[in-house]
């Protein structure tokens, strides 16, 4: 499994590629939709994963899905916030479900009541729950200081130091 990092829009989102042997998930297509199609070429794209409902990670979302004619997923408590955004989200995602056989989704409340994770063998993408200097914000709606530092928490307990993480903004890092 290979993960590529492509940065889009004026805040650097990060957006996600992650090969998988006979297609590539795209996480969080948060703006420059054809940057993000140049890069994929001919792969096949039957699913986008959402970690969270915030517009500088869901803005292309509703253009790729239907320029790949694939599916969105995104955590079952963040649908009607991207429902009002226009995104037609074809797979409520919880806590555990599996996406592929190798990763795992882990939801995060904290920045949004459905902040998600997505956990592989040896890396985990973390959306705005953590970050190399930080974590994501509380005081947006939907947002819980207490709920994020539980899934902190979570995080500290379930996933090994050493992982690599790739946060929805700046550089990867080891946990």
């Amino acid at each position: 499994m290979k993960i590529e990092r492509i940065k889009v829009g004026w805040l650097e989102t990060n957006c996600y590629l992650i090969y998988l042997e006979k297609e590539v998930l795209i996480v969080d297509p948060g703006d420059e939709k054809e940057k993000i199609i140049d890069k994929i070429g001919s792969n096949k794209v039957n699913r986008i994963i959402l970690t969270h409902y915030h517009q500088d990670h869901v803005q292309e979302a509703q253009l790729i899905k239907d320029f790949f004619d694939s599916q969105i997923l995104a955590h079952r408590k963040d649908i009607s916030y991207l429902n009002f955004s226009g995104i037609g989200v074809d797979q409520a995602l919880k806590d555990n479900d599996l996406i592929d056989k190798e990763l795992r989704v882990m939801h995060t409340p904290g920045h949004t009541e459905g902040s998600i994770c997505l956990v592989g063998k040896d890396f985990i993408i973390t959306g705005d729950t953590l970050f190399s200097d930080g974590w994501g914000r509380t005081d947006l709606p939907g947002g819980s200081s207490k709920k994020m530092k539980k899934s902190l928490e979570r995080i500290r307990k379930e996933i090994k130091p050493g992982t690599i993480s790739y946060p929805g903004h700046g550089e990867s890092f080891f946990l």
